[in-house]
């Protein structure tokens, strides 16, 4: 029988990344800290103003118990052999506090503008799957060769290794069937988020009906590897209040989305409620589905405190 996981709490920094100084940037990791958040993680987009690997060292060094992650490092951004190096440099002087999260690209926007060829969805999940392998074995073999359709590797051997043993935990999410069949299959941790747009999140993939489809999908691609996987939710916004209807309306307009607000309310992405009602759908959340790891935006980090303060550790 497979053991409930305690709950966790992260953030993520994504467009909120932004700090002025050293000082703006590194009181809000010890706030978080402070709070009895597990995680800080940074996202990996050309507008977003700070670079996620190096913002991520100040966090770690400016905090003693944080982790730090990437929620997520596009793939094609990097080589995977630089990707290696530059992770395990940053497990290693974090004390072994990163957790690496990575993906395919989503966003076709960006692509343009840095000149990076936008491929067809499968394309890029394949590579991602090589760079994912060539990663893992320059974290734990002595020397590498790898030939694939995307990377080619010679004799290299990988420095430094990470303090994580057998290597950092990988994190792989998304909503569509070929990616979370792949994170099934490799990851350490397992995201859901709904289908993503241009336009952004597909509402009506945001249903527990959507997220029991892609419980499954990981399900059968991981077999008997599936206990040993740590689910996770990215959710898109948190409200504590008694007005939950109200509250459902202001995330929908700052999301950008025409939604019945009781749509919104029963999505698992959004947490809306008084901090009990909150704690209650964490608890359904977990039993029925075994999520115990929570991903909120970073702009509200107090606003999930009072829930976190509760059930951290449980």
């Amino acid at each position: 029988m497979a053991t409930t996981r305690s709950f966790r709490f992260g953030l993520n920094s994504n467009f909120d990344n932004h700090a002025t100084s050293r000082e703006e940037w590194v009181n809000k990791a010890r706030r978080a800290e402070e709070l009895g958040y597990s995680t800080f993680s940074a996202s990996d987009h050309f507008p977003v103003p700070l670079s996620p690997l190096i913002a991520l060292m100040a966090v770690a060094d400016a905090t003693q118990t944080l982790r730090i992650g990437t929620i997520v490092l596009d793939n094609d951004f990097r080589h995977p052999a630089l990707l290696a190096k530059e992770a395990a440099t940053l497990d290693l002087l974090s004390n072994g506090r990163f957790e690496m999260g990575i993906g395919a690209g989503w966003l076709r926007s960006e692509y343009e503008q840095v000149g990076i060829p936008f491929d067809a969805p499968g394309v890029r999940i394949r590579r991602l799957e090589e760079g994912v392998q060539v990663i893992k074995a320059l974290w734990t073999e002595e020397s590498v060769t790898f030939s694939g359709a995307h990377y080619t590797i010679a004799n290299l051997q990988g420095t430094p290794q990470p303090l994580q043993r057998p290597h950092p935990p990988i994190l792989i999410g998304g909503g569509g069937k070929r990616l979370l069949s792949l994170a099934g299959r490799v990851a350490d941790i397992v995201s859901f988020i709904p289908r993503m747009g241009e336009a952004g999140p597909d509402i009506t993939d945001s249903t527990e009906a959507a997220l029991q489809e892609k419980l499954a999908w990981v399900r059968e691609a991981a077999g008997e590897h599936f206990p040993q996987l740590e689910l996770n939710l990215q959710m898109a916004g948190v409200a504590v209040t008694s007005d939950r209807i109200s509250a459902a309306q202001a995330i929908a307009k700052a999301q950008g989305i025409q939604v019945d607000p009781e749509l919104l309310l029963s999505t698992p992405y959004v947490l809306i409620g008084t901090v009990e009602q909150i704690i209650e759908r964490l608890y359904t959340l977990r039993e029925h589905y075994g999520i115990n790891y929570f991903v909120v935006p970073l702009t509200q980090m107090d606003e999930l405190s009072p829930v976190v303060a509760r059930l951290a550790g449980v």
